[in-house]
């Protein structure tokens, strides 16, 4: 597999590097370092085993760690998503934070193989994101799927925050929308296909409950394709966060933002394209100008919504036992989707698998 530092060292002399400067602009200067850097580790280190030193100056001192076949910090690309990259062909990079925490084993697997399959099949190299014994990758084989499925919430949920830490600690950790873009974005994938964002929890503005997700929109420039943010969230204050972060928000065909199980949310999409193409150029207009992420939310099939009132009755059920048992942080979204799950009859689950199949078909095409 093809691995890429978190950071590029320059190997030029302090002179060469002013003389450099000189000769280009800064914009120049920085996309030339991203290609040579981008080149040099897709097409030359391709086995790192062969080269421990690849990435060079501080991490050449850091080593192995528990016998992994990476440099501590390093990005490792699955060998089909570094062939996709370095052609310029379409990825889509996938959470896995759904797989060990969102659904239950095998439901989670059957649902990650057959989503996987479903960007193949729309002309795109999916890239589902984990770290793995302390190895950040960006694409998995089917035996990580099936050990991060089998894992279930023994696996840590990995937000942006523990990022290094999980790494440092050799650690098995499924990532989140907000560790998965900053991953997505390290390896050079754009697009990024998942259930539904994190947002403003209720009584957020009492307890400043408000998921990374936001903030790394507002820095990190991968397309999100979602369902939009869950239901068990403020969506009204979760849109004004995603103002605040500058971050786009667009509606998919629709023109009030989707509330995961649900098309309607009652409140409006800041903005609306009718097709891939039209999200596609959105998407390279904000990269041009240095912007952050884009979130696309795309409306759960009809066919697929589930009762608007009986999913908000589970919904308010489950947050009164959230708040009796003091689940909060990392730990509410999980608790909230598996019990609003079993209040349903396990209809929401089916509705879960139903929004992310579409989303990756969408996030393929874009």
């Amino acid at each position: 597999s093809s691995v890429l530092p978190f950071q590029s060292h320059q190997t030029e002399s302090a002179q060469g590097d002013g003389d450099r400067r000189r000769r280009i602009g800064p914009m120049d200067e920085r996309a030339s370092r991203r290609v040579t850097t981008l080149a040099s580790h897709l097409a030359g280190d391709r086995d790192v085993r062969l080269n421990p030193t690849a990435g060079s100056g501080s991490f050449r001192s850091w080593g192995r760690k528990r016998g992994a076949d990476a440099i501590l910090g390093s990005v490792h690309l699955a060998p089909d998503v570094a062939e996709a990259v370095r052609r310029g062909r379409p990825v889509v990079a996938l959470e896995s934070t759904i797989i060990s925490h969102g659904m239950p084993y095998p439901d989670n697997l059957a649902m990650a193989r057959e989503v996987e399959a479903i960007v193949r099949a729309n002309g795109a190299t999916p890239a589902t994101i984990a770290i793995i014994d302390g190895v950040p990758r960006v694409g998995l084989t089917d035996d990580q799927l099936a050990r991060l499925a089998e894992l279930g919430p023994s696996a840590r949920k990995v937000s942006r925050r523990d990022v290094a830490s999980c790494i440092a600690r050799g650690a098995t950790g499924a990532t989140t929308v907000s560790a998965t873009m900053l991953l997505a974005h390290r390896a050079g994938v754009e697009v990024f296909v998942t259930g539904g964002v994190g947002g403003v929890h209720r009584d957020g503005h009492v307890t400043m409950d408000v998921s990374a997700d936001l903030t790394e929109l507002g820095k990190t420039p991968v397309c999100v394709v979602c369902a939009g943010a869950k239901s068990v969230l403020d969506i009204p204050r979760t849109l004004e966060y995603l103002e605040t972060q500058g971050a786009c928000v667009l509606g998919y065909g629709v023109d009030e933002f989707p509330a995961f199980f649900t098309r309607t949310s009652r409140c409006a999409a800041p903005g609306r394209v009718d097709s891939p193409r039209e999200a596609a150029a959105v998407v390279k207009a904000g990269r041009v100008l240095g912007m952050g992420g884009t979130v696309l939310a795309v409306p759960i099939p009809a066919e697929h919504e589930a009762d608007g009132a009986e999913s908000e009755r589970a919904i308010e059920r489950a947050l009164a036992e959230a708040r009796e048992r003091g689940i909060s942080g990392n730990a509410s979204t999980p608790f909230l989707l598996k019990r609003i799950r079993e209040l349903t009859g396990g209809k929401s689950l089916e509705s879960n698998v139903a929004l992310v199949k579409n989303n990756a078909r969408v996030g393929a095409r874009v």
